[in-house]
């Protein structure tokens, strides 16, 4: 004879059981990603040798490749695909062992075409697998619509924004892109600064990359406007807020954002 309270217990078991799952789709864990951030990543620089033997990292991996991130609440989707871009971008360059620049990854060689290093297929997620493009083009900027991604996706290059010292999350990621926005714009003039006296706006080349422009606005003058909103209140973002000034694209640095190469870069 079956006894009732063991009935009881085991329907109460299955019922935790089954809820678990759904639990679960409301976000995923990224903190294993943020400690390796925090122990290897200096001022926006990779120690790419400490990522390749983390067994974390490798472990990181393959739990984005075992979840499929569809069912989560749109801020954990962002969260989600940003990480995920960072976190292949870094493999990638260690699949290879490439520690000068991540364009001389299957590039072209005489008669031979290479296809990039943006389309190497080795993207696990769920139950698909994508080139690093793809993830970009394909899933978060038509998917999400969210400009601040460009300050936020790091392509391995010196050129990019930092890479940030946490993982993203879906709980603080307005605060977290507002951030990068704000260090990438603000705090980079190499890369991006407001010349009031010569009525010169300095952007980076991420504003004309492929299509861009089209998620400020699809002008420079939109683009500015776009920027003001991170600058406070002073000449600099009148500048901006006018249309009344020409635009310099500084150049790209795409050598590997690296602490080896940024410790070089120093000495010479």
């Amino acid at each position: 004879m079956r006894h009732p309270a063991r009935s009881v217990l085991a329907l109460a078991a299955a019922l935790t059981l089954g809820s678990a799952p759904a639990a679960a789709q409301r976000s995923f864990d990224h903190s294993a990603f943020g400690r390796l951030l925090q122990q290897h990543v200096r001022n926006g620089m990779v120690d790419y040798d400490a990522f390749e033997t983390a067994p974390e990292f490798k472990s990181y991996l393959r739990s984005l490749a075992a979840f499929d991130p569809r069912k989560l609440p749109r801020d954990e989707q962002l969260a989600f695909w940003i990480n995920a871009y960072n976190a292949y971008t870094i493999e990638l360059i260690n699949r290879h062992g490439e520690r000068k620049s991540i364009r001389n990854i299957n590039k072209s060689i005489g008669f031979i075409k290479g296809y990039g290093p943006w389309n190497e297929k080795l993207a696990a997620v769920g139950d698909s697998v994508y080139g690093l493009d793809h993830i970009e083009q394909k899933i978060i900027r038509p998917e999400f619509k969210e400009p601040r991604i460009h300050f936020a996706l790091v392509c391995a290059a010196m050129g990019c924004p930092p890479l940030r010292r946490e993982a993203y999350t879906g709980e603080r990621l307005d605060r977290q892109l507002d951030e990068q926005a704000r260090t990438f714009l603000l705090r980079s003039p190499a890369k991006n600064r407001v010349d009031v006296a010569a009525r010169t706006v300095h952007l980076s080349e991420v504003f004309k990359f492929r299509d861009y422009e089209k998620d400020f606005g699809g002008s420079e003058e939109a683009i500015a406007r776009y920027i003001a909103r991170f600058h406070p209140e002073g000449p600099e973002k009148a500048l901006l807020q006018s249309g009344d000034f020409r635009v310099k694209y500084t150049k790209y640095d795409w050598t590997l954002n690296s602490q080896e190469q940024a410790a070089q870069a120093l000495k010479s």
